[in-house]
């Protein structure tokens, strides 16, 4: 069992969102620059942290099983994170052959994996759920036929149980990754029989109280360290994650609280969302929904107008349609309240997958 220090040995972490008290500005940013979604967060890399990264991400591919001869498909974002270009560049360091294709285009992918022969497959857990049923249900292939030896799940907060029925179906050893929020780098790995995470240096994470105390105390939030960085060795910051406390083991987190929540493996900010609406007129309340009834994330803005007039407003929802999609690069649906709502309230967050606290 791996075990690590408290993070009051550090100095006070940041968030995310403040990584100006580190100095990290995207105006003074230099090198090669992870952007997050939220386009908020720019990760510095020049050309030494840059190849520090790939060996760090080298290592954790190393330790998470990726074997010489293998032959791996990444398919993670690329856009602006680069985490999965990333992830491909260290994977091909350590395997014979390494593809970042990203996530969309399921048969693109299948032809991948079938055209390479790889049998590695680096992915969302969702996103290789919503692979396994479109090979069952519309390209009739059996799963055990494309002789994946093992699937590397990062990015989301995943079912135990999923996870074992991806394994079955495909007939692979199963592994999950703790990926760096803020830098796109995995540092931490887990295996299907193991409880905790095992970080792939002793010096990457912390736990800390949350920022915000979430209703179950037994939380504590996952703090990630850059030793390995030339600037940023100094600092820690607040992934967002939170994790159960198990001595001082960490374990994979369960929840996640503060301003981004986590959707289909990218973080959409609600203060960011609340300004992109709050110049429309007529919006007496929205809430963002969250929920995981199939395969995959669904997020909706659910919006209440205070007057009968914008209802039916075919231009008004368009605005919000625009609004939202100008910020995020998250698929995210907008219904709108058949009735009136004349008193106005604070936007909310509901959901349903019982994540975000």
């Amino acid at each position: 069992m791996t075990h690590t220090k408290t993070v009051e040995t550090l100095p006070e972490p940041i968030s995310r969102s403040n990584l100006s008290a580190a100095g990290i500005t995207a105006a003074k940013a230099k090198g090669l620059l992870h952007v997050d979604s939220t386009a908020t967060a720019a990760f510095p890399l020049s050309a030494e942290d840059r190849a520090a990264a790939v060996a760090l991400t080298a290592k954790t591919l190393t330790d998470a099983g990726v074997k010489a001869t293998d032959r791996v498909v990444v398919s993670l974002n690329n856009d602006g994170e680069l985490g999965g270009t990333l992830v491909a560049e260290a994977a091909a360091e350590v395997a014979a052959a390494a593809a970042s294709i990203g996530p969309r285009g399921r048969m693109r992918l299948l032809r991948t994996v079938e055209n390479m022969r790889a049998n590695v497959l680096v992915g969302t857990a969702t996103g290789v759920a919503d692979f396994l049923a479109r090979l069952h249900l519309e390209f009739l292939v059996e799963p055990l036929d494309l002789e994946l030896r093992l699937i590397v799940l990062t990015g989301e907060i995943a079912d135990p149980k999923k996870i074992e029925h991806l394994g079955r179906e495909f007939g692979a050893q199963t592994v999950e990754l703790f990926t760096d929020p803020l830098s796109g780098i995995p540092i931490a790995h887990k295996t299907q029989t193991a409880t905790a995470l095992t970080p792939t240096h002793g010096d990457l994470l912390e736990l800390t109280a949350p920022a915000e105390t979430p209703a179950n105390g037994e939380l504590a939030e996952i703090v990630v360290k850059y030793p390995w960085h030339s600037s940023l060795a100094h600092i820690g910051v607040r992934t967002g994650y939170l994790s159960g406390r198990d001595g001082e083991s960490l374990t994979m987190p369960t929840h996640t609280c503060g301003d981004l929540l986590l959707i289909r493996g990218r973080w959409i900010s609600f203060s960011a969302l609340t300004k992109a609406l709050r110049g429309i007129d007529g919006i007496s309340h929205w809430e963002l929904r969250v929920a995981r009834q199939g395969t995959l994330d669904s997020a909706t803005v659910f919006v209440s107008f205070n007057r009968e007039s914008l209802v039916k407003n075919g231009m008004w929802h368009a605005r919000i349609e625009q609004a939202i999609s100008a910020m995020t690069p998250i698929s995210v649906q907008v219904e709108i309240d058949p009735h009136v709502r004349e008193d106005s309230a604070p936007p909310s967050i509901r959901d349903e997958r019982g994540h975000h606290l």
